[in-house]
């Protein structure tokens, strides 16, 4: 049996996850990147080992994506967040032609062809107010944790405006909603559609084909991947659990044992030329 791990270093979580060489998902982690990226893949790498019952000396290749995808020095390969994203989506979803892809401090929108390669894209041009580092500011000034913002949307009853285009204005207007009362629910919910507000502007750059796959980290609260849906009028994939936060790594994984059947093809090739070969 073959492992393969793909690393996704982001800026705010880098995820670890194991393929088997059936290309099954055999283990997953992930913790927060904070500034010492390379120790913390290292140990995101070790700790996926051991929720698979492994050493890290039985991984047969590793390829990474994301913020941090070069700071890793055991990487046999690093790959854009695109090229992995269309993997881990399509592995999903094979259907899968236009990913949405919303990080910590990143939204990505990219069009895949049949053969998942990509083939246009667009990132966003604002500053956070686009990304899930919006949300988990917005939720920690409440003085709630990450962790409370899938109850809070939830729970929301109506949305409250929030328009600024600029972090540091929309919280302004985040600060005035509270000292005028209103519900953490609905400040929570007015957050997430200000954000989906964004990411269908995005999509709709690239000319959306369906079918749409949501990935990232966001969008494991499912209240997001509903509004999306609902304001494009399509139906939209997104995987179960956090599985749309680990997307990308799972990509690299797959990538992973691609190149593996690929040496073991070349390698049986040269066997049986030298076996040919006159002596």
């Amino acid at each position: 049996m073959s492992y393969t791990i793909g690393l996704d270093i982001g800026s705010t979580y880098t995820k670890g996850v194991i393929l088997d060489s059936d290309e099954r998902i055999v283990a997953r982690h992930m913790k927060p990147s904070g500034s010492r990226l390379q120790e913390v893949a290292a140990e995101v790498k070790q700790e996926t080992a051991r929720a698979a019952g492994i050493g890290t000396g039985d991984i047969g290749y590793c390829i990474t994506t994301g913020f941090g995808r070069h700071q890793f020095a055991d990487r046999d390969l690093q790959v854009t967040d695109l090229t992995a994203a269309a993997r881990g989506a399509t592995y999903q979803f094979p259907g899968t032609r236009t990913i949405l892809d919303i990080g910590g401090q990143t939204m990505k929108a990219s069009r895949i062809d049949a053969a998942k390669k990509v083939r246009t894209f667009r990132l966003n041009d604002k500053c956070a107010s686009g990304t899930g580092m919006f949300l988990e500011k917005t939720v920690r000034y409440m003085g709630f944790d990450t962790e409370d913002i899938d109850g809070l949307l939830e729970n929301a009853i109506e949305a409250v405006s929030i328009s600024g285009v600029c972090t540091v204005f929309a919280e302004s207007e985040v600060i005035n909603h509270l000292s005028n009362s209103v519900s953490p629910d609905n400040i929570m919910l007015g957050a997430g559609m200000s954000l989906m507000g964004r990411s269908v502007q995005l999509l709709r750059r690239v000319k959306i084909e369906e079918e749409l796959t949501l990935v990232g980290g966001i969008l494991r609260w499912g209240r997001i991947a509903q509004a999306i849906s609902e304001n494009l009028k399509i139906e939209v994939n997104v995987a179960e659990g956090d599985l749309p936060q680990y997307t990308s790594a799972l990509g690299c994984a797959i990538l992973g044992q691609l190149r593996l059947r690929t040496k073991a093809s070349w390698s049986a090739s040269t066997r049986t030329v030298l076996a040919a070969a006159p002596v």
